[in-house]
């Protein structure tokens, strides 16, 4: 059974005080309705031929590096040579900083880096812990195939972070879409037809 790992995004600040300033300023919104997105039903488009993992990370309003690479690694014993991961926004910057600073146990075949951020530069929001390395080669050698996903109205993630994804990633292959904006829509048909076509090892 093929195995695909989902990591979700986050929020996160440099101070605590940064945080709780955030947290007084957010609205609660009680009646607002939130759609069905399309990583909800990422295992259900794919089919039985797929294991999907969802872990839900710690504290993603205010997320920390090193919680979510100590709950990630609670991840790996269950996974077999081959996996591949998809990395939404925060999950797309962690997942390539944690493959640039460790080789896996087993062999990756794919990772799909969906908005994500590449540094602060041009963004209003902190990475805070969630900084990448200089060099991202460990990434790069021990996946076969990399896919980077970006819209170019994205009003969180600047759309600058596409090419400086693909500069560090030789081979990577980029996908440009005009209107996704954060990609939170319930539908991502495009990312569910590149996971199934993706070649095989």
């Amino acid at each position: 059974m093929k195995q695909l790992v989902f990591i979700h995004g986050g929020e996160t600040f440099d101070t605590y005080d940064a945080y709780l300033e955030a947290l007084k300023d957010w609205t609660y919104e009680p009646f607002k309705e939130f759609g069905e997105r399309w990583k909800a039903t990422l295992g259900d488009k794919l089919g039985e031929e797929w294991e999907v993992f969802t872990p839900t990370m710690p504290s993603k309003y205010n997320a920390k590096y090193i919680e979510w690479s100590i709950w990630f690694e609670k991840v790996l014993p269950y996974l077999n040579d081959g996996v591949s991961f998809v990395g939404h926004s925060l999950g797309g910057i962690f997942l390539a900083k944690y493959l640039s600073e460790h080789t896996l146990p087993v062999s990756v075949h794919t990772v799909w880096l969906i908005a994500a951020p590449f540094d602060a530069d041009d963004s209003e929001y902190s990475l805070a812990d969630f900084v990448l390395p200089e060099s991202l080669e460990l990434f790069s050698k021990q996946v076969q195939h990399i896919f980077v996903y970006h819209s170019e109205d994205d009003p969180i993630v600047p759309f600058s972070a596409l090419q400086k994804y693909t500069d560090k990633l030789p081979g990577a292959i980029a996908r440009v879409f005009s209107d996704r904006g954060h990609f939170l829509q319930p539908e991502f048909p495009e990312l569910i037809e590149s996971i199934k076509e993706t070649p095989p090892s």
